[in-house]
């Protein structure tokens, strides 16, 4: 029992270090040695930006649930983008609204607005593909705004055809609560930058993101285009890449309890996507994408069920000597730090909390999967308009 416990202690353990830590190291080695990352994105994203003769034509795909305190904000935005307005569709895609984002969408100027029945989000962005006229289709959230060449510098690496989804830099601005997203961000793109100067990226993000439009992938309502798009392409030969150049601002759910429910809600059609539409399976990933999506993807997605493994497998060695002891003092004092972070002073009680309820979404939002279904349906985050 013993000899078993300290397996799995030292496996489980091993792992979530590994994935959060250890990875990122990995990532920092190999780029270093296939000769550093500032070549790559010189070779790709610092492309000669083309004249307005020559930019592809662009439909700028923007859904939308019940936003008419944004929407026209948004749709000024995109027509202020540093893009000739002949080579751009602006289609907003109203899901089920039940306000005047439709209405106000049409007044602030957008080419095509969709009034569709409540479908979800995937399912308003796959109607509006369908009526696309552009080349390459781009995304953004309605309540995210784009620097004015942010477009320019996002379809600018598609001159590579291997490219076939490329995810720009989303900043978060800070609402004044104790929410880390934004911090954590940071270190996400760092780890995406790594990726891209080797196998692709393995997620993008809903504020910035581009596909070819003969590679778009019509997915079910509970599938994500962050999620899925990166590995999907990947299995028909096609790279996703980052251009941190392209960059979008969104303001960030000010409290941590609000990013809880975000992240629990993005996670109830995990496993749909790892599962049902073969994250899971190795075939067409080249091994070096297929290295990056276990380490970066399938690990953190068990870092709950890791942590649990961990905890339990200490609780049966604390008989075995001291060091035992003293690392399940540190997983109770991380759990406690993280109960008692509102009122405990500093950093560290803030990052503990951050990264207990962030790991818990994950298994909260499988549970959610397991008891509702996935429909697909979606909530605007509190405080983020």
């Amino acid at each position: 029992m013993t000899t078993a416990a300290a397996f799995f202690f030292w496996l489980s353990s091993g792992l979530i270090v590994y994935t959060h830590l250890g990875y990122p190291l990995v990532l920092a080695a190999l780029v270093w040695f296939r000769g550093g990352i500032d070549d790559h994105f010189h070779g790709k994203e610092g492309l000669t930006l083309a004249a307005n003769s020559d930019v592809p034509r662009v439909t700028l795909i923007v859904p939308a649930y019940d936003e008419e305190e944004v929407i026209a904000a948004k749709v000024a935005n995109a027509l202020a983008l540093d893009y000739p307005r002949e080579r751009l569709q602006l289609i907003v895609a109203s899901d089920g609204s039940s306000d005047a984002t439709a209405e106000r969408a049409r007044e602030a100027g957008a080419d095509l607005v969709l009034e569709l029945p409540a479908g979800g989000k995937v399912a308003a962005l796959n109607a509006a593909a369908e009526l696309a006229e552009g080349e390459l289709l781009a995304f953004s959230d309605a309540n995210s705004l784009w620097s004015p060449d942010a477009l320019r510098r996002l379809v600018a690496p598609f001159a590579d055809p291997t490219i076939g989804y490329v995810c720009g830099q989303v900043r978060f601005v800070d609402g004044g609560g104790d929410n880390l997203e934004g911090a954590y961000w940071r270190y996400e793109m760092a780890v995406r930058k790594m990726e891209s100067a080797l196998g692709g990226i393995t997620a993008g993000n809903g504020a910035i993101y581009a596909v070819r439009r003969d590679a778009y992938l019509p997915l079910d309502p509970s599938g994500s285009h962050d999620l899925s798009f990166p590995f999907a392409l990947a299995k028909r030969g096609l790279r996703s890449f980052y251009a941190p150049s392209a960059q979008a601002e969104e303001k960030m759910v000010p409290t941590l309890e609000g990013e809880f429910a975000r992240k629990r809600r993005m996670m109830v059609g995990l496993w749909d996507i790892v599962v049902g539409e073969g994250m899971l399976s190795p075939r067409g990933y080249s091994p070096l994408f297929a290295f990056e999506l276990a380490s970066h993807r399938l690990l953190r997605y068990l870092s709950p069920f890791l942590h649990v493994v961990a905890f339990l497998a200490n609780l049966l060695l604390l008989g075995d000597g001291w060091f035992y002891y003293l690392t399940f003092i540190i997983q109770l004092g991380i759990l406690g730090a993280a109960l008692l972070a509102p009122w405990l002073p500093g950093p560290l009680p803030r990052i503990a909390r951050y990264y207990v309820m962030t790991t818990a979404s994950i298994a909260a939002g499988l549970w959610d999967r397991w008891r509702k279904g996935s429909t697909g349906r979606w909530e605007k985050a509190e405080g983020t308009r």
